[in-house]
This record gives C-alpha cells, sequence and structure tokens, in this order.
C-alpha cells in the first residue's frame, strides 16, 4: 500500500487494487463545492462517497420538511430532546453559512448530483444522525451531558460574524485541526468518540466497501485523518457502532427505584409521627412543584403549564411510569398549538434564540428541557430536604 498526499486538502490511498481519494471539505464554503466538481471531472471515479446520511440528506434537499412535522407525536414518542438537539445544530450551521454566504452541506449535495449526472455511483457514508446523537447523549456521562446542553444552547447566543478567511486559516492549519480534536479528547472523550472516531471508522468502512476501482470519498476536513487512520491501519470494523445503545435492564429500573426510595422515606416518617410524615410530604410537594414551575416560567411557558406543573411534577412520586415532562408538554402543545406559520418561518427562526423562543414548534422542546431539568433539581432538593427532616426528628 503507498499513500500520497497531494495537497492539504486531500489525499490519495492505494489499497487492494483500489485508489482512494480522500477530499477533506469545509461544510459551509462555497469554495468546496467547486473544489468537489473539479476533483471529480480530474479523477473520473467509479463511486462517490459523501459524509451524508438519508435524514440529513433529505433535509439538505428538502428545505420545507419541518412543515411536514408531527410536534405532537415526537414528544409522545420520547424524541423531543433529540428533535431539539438537530434543531440546534442545524441553526448553527445556517448562521455560519449565512456569514460565509454559502449553503450548509452544500459540497456534499453538489458531489451527489455531480455524481449521479455523470452516471456514478453514491453512496451515502455517514451513519444515520439520530444514532449519532442517540448514542452520544446515551453513552456520555452525566456531566458531559450537561456540557454539551451548555454548547448547544450558547450557540444560538452568537452573535460575532464568522469571516471566510478566519475558516481558510483555520482549515489550511492541520496542526490546529489536530489540536481541537486533541482538546475535545480531553474535555469530552465519550463525546469526541461517538462523534468524531465512531463515525471516522463508520465512513471508512463505506469507502473500503464501495463498488468499484477508484472511490472518491468527500467528508468535512475534521475527519480526514481519522478515516486515513482507519484504512491505512486496517481497523477492524464494530458493527455495533451501527444501533442505538440498548438500555440496560436495571436503568430502566432507575425510575421505579427513586420514586420507591421517596415512598420509603416518607413511610419511614410517617412512622416517626404524624406530624413529620406530612412534613416530609410537604417538603416533597413544595420542592418539586415550586423548582418544575419555576423553571416552566423562565422560558415563558403557558401561565396554565405552569400551574399544571405544580401540581403534576409531586404526583410522580406515585405514578414513576408517567413522565410528567412530557405530560405537560403535550398540554403546552394542546394550549399553544404551533400553526401554520410557525413551520414556515422556522428556519428562520431557529438562527436565533429570540426566534427560538417566538416560534411555537420549537418553544415547545425549550418548555420540555426547561421542565426537564426543573424536575431533576426539585427532587435533588426535596432528597436534602427529607433527609434533614428525619435527621432532626
Amino acid at each position: 500500500m503507498s499513500l500520497k498526499k497531494t495537497n492539504s486538502n486531500w489525499i490519495k490511498i492505494e489499497q487492494d487494487g483500489m485508489e482512494i481519494y480522500i477530499l477533506g471539505t469545509a461544510h459551509v464554503l462555497d469554495e468546496s463545492r467547486k473544489e468537489v466538481e473539479n476533483l471529480i471531472d480530474e479523477i473520473d471515479p467509479d463511486t462517490v462517497c459523501v459524509e451524508l446520511c438519508d435524514s440529513r440528506y433529505q433535509s439538505l434537499k428538502d428545505k420545507d420538511r419541518w412543515k411536514n412535522l408531527d410536534i405532537v407525536k415526537v414528544i409522545r414518542e420520547g424524541k423531543g430532546f433529540l428533535l431539539l438537539a438537530n434543531m440546534i445544530l442545524s441553526s448553527f450551521q445556517k448562521k455560519v453559512g449565512a456569514d460565509l454566504e454559502s449553503a450548509p452541506g452544500d459540497e456534499m449535495i453538489a458531489a451527489f448530483q455531480i455524481a449521479e449526472q455523470r452516471n456514478k455511483n453514491v453512496v451515502l457514508a455517514d451513519r444515520d444522525v439520530n444514532i449519532t446523537l442517540q448514542r452520544t447523549w446515551r453513552l456520555s456521562p452525566f456531566m458531559d451531558k450537561m456540557k454539551v446542553l451548555e454548547i448547544l444552547f450558547e450557540s444560538l447566543f452568537v452573535k460575532e460574524e464568522i469571516k471566510k478567511e478566519d475558516v481558510k486559516n483555520l482549515l489550511a492549519e492541520q496542526d490546529v485541526m489536530n489540536e481541537m480534536m486533541g482538546e475535545l479528547s480531553k474535555k469530552l472523550p465519550k463525546v469526541k468518540e461517538v462523534l468524531i472516531d465512531e463515525r471516522d471508522h463508520y465512513i471508512a468502512n463505506k469507502i473500503v466497501t464501495a463498488p468499484g476501482k477508484k472511490i472518491l470519498a468527500v467528508v468535512g476536513k475534521g475527519h480526514l485523518k481519522g478515516i486515513e487512520a482507519a484504512i491505512k491501519k486496517r481497523l477492524p470494523y464494530d458493527p455495533s457502532i451501527e444501533k442505538t445503545p440498548v438500555k440496560q435492564k436495571w436503568t430502566k429500573m432507575i425510575p421505579w427505584a427513586v420514586g420507591l426510595l421517596f415512598i420509603a422515606l416518607i413511610i419511614f416518617a410517617f412512622t416517626k409521627g404524624s406530624a413529620v410524615g406530612w412534613e416530609t410530604l410537604k417538603a416533597w410537594t413544595i420542592a418539586c412543584g415550586t423548582s418544575t414551575a419555576i423553571f416552566a416560567a423562565l422560558v415563558l411557558a403557558h401561565p396554565f403549564t405552569i400551574l399544571a406543573s405544580w401540581v403534576a411534577a409531586p404526583l410522580k412520586l406515585v405514578a414513576v411510569p408517567v413522565s410528567s415532562s412530557i405530560l405537560l408538554t403535550l398540554l403546552e402543545t394542546l394550549l399553544r398549538k404551533p400553526r401554520v406559520e410557525d413551520f414556515e418561518k422556522l428556519n428562520q427562526d431557529m438562527q436565533s434564540f429570540k426566534g427560538f423562543m417566538k416560534n411555537r414548534v420549537t418553544k415547545i422542546l425549550v418548555v420540555l428541557t426547561a421542565i426537564t431539568i426543573g424536575t431533576y433539581i426539585g427532587r435533588f432538593i426535596a432528597l436534602i430536604w427529607i433527609g434533614k427532616i428525619l435527621v432532626t426528628h
């Protein structure tokens, strides 16, 4: 096997009778689109692999896909956080694309379209974005999840204009790119493993199993080194990375265990006297109800949703299988049902925090997030409060 580098943006690997060209692009630079077109014409590949999954390809191709969104179904199926993460990532990329006067993912669509026009095989080589997000969430430690949420929401507040020259300079410096990956690995190792490393292996496997002897892969610049290493070192492929991690049976018991713990503590409190028992019930109700209601109010949920959250959150103690967050979010959806104009303006509104809060579709998802956080904080406060009551009696 011989490895030849032709420039800083693409490499050529000769292996097992195959010629593999891997082009690293910036997903939001118009120059990347031109580079893709020129390279396809120059090397005339049998197959073009693009760093897209079917979900992302359809979303880039169909700009009005949000109009068919069934927000109630999403909430009922417990996919609200997944959809919110998708929307925030999409909004940030569109914001960057607007600053650089190019459409995000344009070079990937161009690679797909040009390959089809020239009767080339086309392979959507990336793992489904929903599986990637689900694996990131389920496999990451709690604190890493909080950091990811913080980063996602901070991206909504980014107002500084991003210049083309800055992006070009960053992409030109491979050491800077490697340093950024190194920092991500240190601060969020599991997130980096799922978002970057697993996808490097997935894409590399798609490339080496693609039909034909001459393959062109169009990927983001950040994946160039990882894919190269996976192919060059013939790293074994693990098909389990294509699946959403199945929750362990014991994790499904956690909500029950938490509920039973609080019930046991309250029963124990009543053995110390009815006054102590009622005091613990009051602590549970005030802590859970107030915390959830405050967080609902902070994101300007409907007044009735705020009131209902004060009642529903404490009831979770005796209704473990029922998610109060989902029930309250469905109530918010009923009270402020998204209008046609909300779906029509969704792409525009997603590009700012103000738009997120104004649009009824995204507002529902923000309410879901706030209520869920408020509920967990309320339970934590209740546990400390009840503990103090039992210790002092």
